[in-house]
């Protein structure tokens, strides 16, 4: 007696799942330029990893005498697999089945998804196209009543933020629960001119009186520079590229650390270039990342949310193989001063770091806040004191490299004080409670009113500070703890990373990650 004749059924069924929505509907796929989702699972994951769970799921139909007539999988496929040899949770929608509408959804599958990687405490990976289950009108006529909304899984979505490393990417139109499933993320991706992401689609917009493209609504040139997302890709292979990089800073999850790298550059290695990178004069702008490139492991830079938030860069690197969190203000943008959307970005960031215990390496150039009307108007102040809770809640290892200015509020917040943290400071390093620019005037206002010759006297002013401003002024009072030779970063950085490796402890931080 042999259970063959059943397991020649089982096979029959997954094959019928693996058709997804049939031919027709797999070619309207890929002639939007879109994979179909079981082709994303096999080009992110190691080959051969992928173990499914739930791949029978679906609604059949039965012949008179009770045998399978026809059988539509359910538009959600997820399970387990590898990347880099290491195990994570892949969920994707299937497009192909019902546009990715709840009528085809078993939501159950989202559930055990987010509750495997959480429980498991291993990664997961949202492949977000449609809906991600949400509504349709038309399921309202299949069953003949409407609903009290829920959002499936959603109490697991939230926890796994705390838990284990969440990447989402965006690989068509996203709208409602999709969309809020792609954003409630740790990293979050779109794809140029393939992917758009909405509350609502253009449909129901259009009843507000405001006709829209998708791309007008809710395309990348929007959403990964207002922050909704961390980055646009060209490609889905590239969206896959850069997931699978992104994991490898991260651990499994909190209950682990990050793993160290291979060990592939000089930790001795000092760049002549970091000598004359900064301009002396201060109006002049250099480029952030050319010391980050210059100081970290070579070519281990991996930046987020280059597009919004501009005036701070950030991003994951590794410092003799050990994976840090690094900052740095662009003095490109406002002068490296703090808007509120580039609070917003240091906040999550930060909380980020925290998160996975990521020793923090900020290289700092910040005037302070952005002031002004539209600062004032966008509430600057209030996000930017969220970000500087972030700083101060932080716990790990931090190391800051003083490059130019440490101005005001926001300048003061480029480390949490209540701790020990490594700090250096380059001989071009300029501080104070407000910049000499601008503050001369104010402060020597009545003075240079009464002068016979004023523009003189502003200027033997401004000489007379300038000399006060010097950092090694500062240094003799212990002010700042070491000025160094800006060639001595990446030695120093180095040591600081091999010194914080065993000072992470793992497990859940109390404040938790801020989406």
């Amino acid at each position: 007696m042999s259970w063959q004749p059943e397991i020649d059924e089982l096979r029959k069924r997954e094959a019928l799942a693996k058709k997804m929505g049939g031919p027709e509907k797999v070619k309207r796929q890929h002639d939007g330029g879109k994979l179909t989702v079981r082709e994303r699972i096999g080009k992110l994951l190691d080959p051969g990893s992928f173990r499914e769970v739930g791949a029978i799921a679906g609604k059949a139909e039965y012949n008179e005498d009770g045998s399978l007539k026809d059988f539509s999988p359910s538009n959600f496929v997820c399970g387990r697999g590898r990347i880099n040899d290491r195990p994570v949770v892949v969920g994707g929608d299937d497009f192909t089945v019902r546009g990715g509408a709840a009528d085809a959804s078993i939501w159950e599958k989202q559930v055990i998804s987010e509750q495997m990687a959480g429980d498991v405490r291993i990664p997961i990976v949202r492949l977000v196209d449609g809906t991600g289950g949400g509504g349709s009108v038309k399921t309202y006529e299949m069953t003949g009543r409407t609903y009290v909304p829920r959002n499936p899984a959603w109490e697991h979505v939230v926890r796994n933020l705390s838990l284990v490393p969440t990447v989402a990417l965006g690989l068509g139109s996203v709208a409602g629960l999709g969309a809020a499933r792609l954003v409630t993320s740790h990293y979050s991706l779109m794809v140029k001119n393939v992917s758009q992401m909405f509350a609502a689609g253009p449909p129901v917009v259009a009843r507000l009186g405001t006709p829209v493209t998708k791309e007008e609504l809710g395309g990348t040139q929007i959403h990964a520079r207002n922050g909704s997302v961390d980055d646009e890709v060209e490609s889905e292979e590239e969206a896959f590229a850069r997931t699978r990089q992104f994991l490898s800073y991260m651990p499994n999850s909190v209950y682990d650390l990050p793993p160290r790298g291979p060990v592939t550059d000089d930790p001795n290695r000092r760049e002549e270039k970091l000598l004359s990178l900064v301009p002396r004069e201060r109006r002049k702008v250099y480029k952030m990342r050319d010391i980050i490139g210059l100081t970290m492991d070579q070519g281990s830079f991996f930046e987020i949310g280059k597009l919004y938030g501009r005036s701070i860069v950030t991003g994951l690197a590794r410092l003799d193989g050990w994976p840090v969190a690094v900052m740095g203000g662009d003095p490109f943008f406002y002068g490296a001063a703090w808007s509120a959307e580039t609070a917003h970005k240091v906040t999550r960031f930060v909380d980020m770091a925290e998160t996975f215990h990521l020793p923090v390496v900020h290289f700092v150039d910040c005037p302070g806040f952005v002031i002004g009307v539209e600062a004032e108007t966008a509430a600057t102040i209030r996000h930017g004191a969220r970000a500087m809770a972030a700083v101060y809640q932080a716990t790990a290892p931090w190391c800051s490299i003083i490059v130019r200015k440490v101005f005001g509020v926001a300048g003061a917040a480029h480390q949490n004080w209540n701790k020990f943290n490594f700090r250096y400071a380059w001989p071009s390093g300029d501080w104070g409670s407000l910049p000499l620019e601008g503050g001369i005037e104010a402060a020597y206002k009545s003075d240079l009113a009464a002068s016979d010759n004023p523009e003189k006297l502003l200027e033997d002013i401004t000489e007379r500070m300038n000399k006060v401003r010097s950092p090694f002024r500062t240094a003799e009072t212990f002010g700042v703890e070491e000025i160094i030779d800006p060639r001595d970063t990446r030695p120093l950085l180095c040591e600081f990373a091999n010194l914080a490796a065993p000072l992470r402890t793992p497990g859940p931080r109390a404040t938790g990650f801020r989406p």
